[in-house]
């Protein structure tokens, strides 16, 4: 019996006011795939990205992940049941180390409470010994260990990139969704950046929902692709059958990537 989709969108359709920005979109992500989300500017993907993270809730339509429903969460109460994000823009703490910056990201799931912060007992130094360890594994799986007293907006862009990312998995997510993440990048970075995005999945078990206007990316890394336009789902399917596609070509693609 095949398993249900890690995260599954039924009709989601979201309003502001008389625009709707996304409109009956039914999509799903399934346990350790990685699934693209394409179409032009204003297609709806960051919105769809800030409905499943809780920062918007859909007008109509319904949200599940793990087999729940997500209607009413924060985003925090999200991420702590298994979804992270990246942001298009870079979203760092940028005078923070970034060993703190990966660090601040473990103390989501935590088991110690505000008296035990205070008081700094046995419980206290035990979970900070074992977050100071584990930090410091993250950052050096991802080779950052050498810079990781480096205030974070000394990085090079594309380290910048990967320690964003390292800070969302430190969450411990069974979703990472990433937004844009070769924007900026030159053509040797976003072949390292492919490289990167794969070796997590497979690191880490996890699904990626990857939001990306390089296609050489999307169709090079995806086992599937939605494709969005003006907020309604237009296409879904392997990179070989959205290349196909007619309605996606017209749409985004254009003949160059048929």
């Amino acid at each position: 019996m095949p398993l249900p989709p890690l995260l599954q969108l039924a009709n989601v359709t979201i309003r502001f006011g008389g625009l709707t920005a996304v409109s009956e979109v039914s999509a799903t992500v399934n346990e350790r795939e990685l699934v693209g989300l394409i179409g032009p500017n204003g297609a709806g993907k960051t919105t769809l990205f800030n409905m499943v993270t809780g920062v918007y809730q859909p007008t109509e339509g319904e949200i599940r992940f793990a087999g729940e429903p997500t209607a009413g969460l924060k985003p925090f109460a999200i991420t702590q049941r298994g979804i992270a994000r990246t942001f298009q823009n870079i979203r760092l703490f940028p005078s923070l180390t970034v060993f703190d910056n990966v660090r601040v990201a473990f103390h989501l799931h935590l088991a110690h409470d505000a008296v035990h912060s205070l008081t700094r007992g046995p419980k206290f130094q035990r979970e900070e010994v074992e977050l100071r360890e584990r930090t410091r594994e993250l950052l050096s799986i991802f080779s950052l260990e050498r810079v990781q007293d480096e205030p974070a907006k000394s990085l090079p862009y594309g380290d910048q990139r990967r320690l964003e990312i390292i800070r969302a998995l430190a969450t411990r997510p069974k979703l990472l969704l990433l937004d844009e993440p070769a924007a900026g990048m030159n053509p040797a970075e976003k072949v390292e950046l492919m490289k990167l995005i794969q070796f997590i999945q497979e690191k880490f078990q996890l699904a990626i929902l990857l939001v990306e206007h390089d296609m050489k990316v999307v169709m090079g890394i995806c086992q599937r692709i939605h494709v969005l336009e003006y907020g309604r789902k237009i296409a879904e399917g392997t990179p070989a059958e959205i290349r196909a596609n007619p309605a996606v070509i017209a749409a985004y693609l254009g003949k160059e990537h048929a």
